[in-house]
């Protein structure tokens, strides 16, 4: 042991009983690596060795120092009156005393260790799981009206969502067929470069997509592109993630999402790149719906060289003619939903 290396060669004279009625022996003791050895003075021979840990002394203070290999009932036992050698066993008791004490306050150490661990886990995952839970839960009417609080923001960079009531009608009609059954979609005057995809199945495309046109394949591809770049969780979580766990908690327990918990999240989506689904998926979508790609890809890239698979497999260059997706009515209608 460490703290005997100046006693490692230590020996001295004792007196040893080996059970309680034997007669007291003459023995030296001498200290090992990690025990105490008692040996007869004449041969040499080791009687017995102990291990220094366990040694106890009975009789703290008093003159000689009574030793047992154990507790208090061990049956030997050895008188020392050496003060060397009982300095240097006592220094073992001190050193063996240290090291005890050394588990418990790592223990400790670690127990609190852990504790700012899992409370630090707590402060940083407790809230993203709360706003994740909130988001699968929503019902349908309120992942709306996140969504309605959204394009709210929205319309603050884009203008009000435009209202005339013949495009509100072809719009009404286009959302089952490009969209969800329960989708609405909205047009706003500002340029989106695309369509928007907001919670509660709300989308929104820019009149830049409608005015100058030439016909309503390049919005149609948005919407739908829209649709199958994220879902409705995605956006529902992304909006409750920018609104904070107070919002959210309101919304968990009054119903409701104040109005102010969506400021500023309107013009972030709209300094963000669109997000597009993968081109075969679009293409055999837009295949379903009687639709053209090429359209669409003119939009993202007037000159095609970036979107090469949108145009070369388009649709519509081998699906036999069918009916278009709006009369010429309804599309003069849809154009002209944002004026007056």
């Amino acid at each position: 042991m460490t703290a005997l290396t100046e006693f490692q060669r230590l020996e001295a004279q004792g007196s040893w009983r080996e059970t309680p009625d034997a007669r007291l022996r003459e023995v030296i003791v001498s200290v090992g690596d990690a025990t105490l050895i008692l040996s007869d003075p004449k041969s040499e021979r080791p009687l017995s060795h102990w291990s220094l840990p366990a040694v106890t002394r009975l009789n703290a203070g008093k003159m000689p120092a009574i030793y047992a290999p154990g507790s208090q009932g061990a049956d030997e036992t050895v008188e020392i009156d050496d003060p060397l050698m009982i300095e240097a066993i006592e220094r073992v008791q001190r050193a063996i005393a240290m090291h005890r004490a050394h588990p418990g306050r790592l223990r400790g150490v670690l127990t609190v260790i852990a504790a700012v661990l899992m409370l630090a886990g707590l402060v940083i995952w407790l809230p993203d799981a709360i706003i994740h839970h909130a988001a699968r839960i929503a019902p349908p009417a309120q992942t709306r009206q996140i969504g309605e609080a959204v394009l709210t923001d929205i319309e603050r960079s884009t203008g009000s969502i435009c209202q005339r009531e013949s495009g509100r009608a072809v719009l009404d009609w286009l959302a089952p067929k490009l969209a969800e059954d329960n989708a609405i979609l909205q047009v706003v005057p500002g340029a989106l470069n695309g369509a928007l995809r907001l919670p509660g199945n709300l989308y929104v495309l820019g009149g830049d997509l409608l005015v100058g046109a030439a016909g309503p394949e390049a919005a149609a591809g948005h919407i739908v592109a829209a649709g199958l770049a994220t879902d409705d969780l995605r956006v529902t979580r992304d909006a409750l993630e920018h609104a904070g766990l107070g919002a959210v908690l309101r919304l968990m327990t009054l119903g409701d999402i104040p109005a102010s918990a969506m400021e500023g999240y309107g013009e972030e989506l709209l300094s963000r790149n669109l997000p597009r689904p993968q081109d075969d998926i679009l293409l055999e979508q837009l295949a379903e719906r009687g639709l053209g790609s090429e359209a669409y890809a003119r939009t993202l890239d007037p000159t095609g060289a970036s979107v090469p698979a949108l145009i070369e497999n388009d649709p519509a260059r081998t699906a036999p003619t069918g009916k278009p997706l709006l009369t010429d009515p309804q599309w003069l209608a849809l154009q002209q939903i944002c004026a007056g």
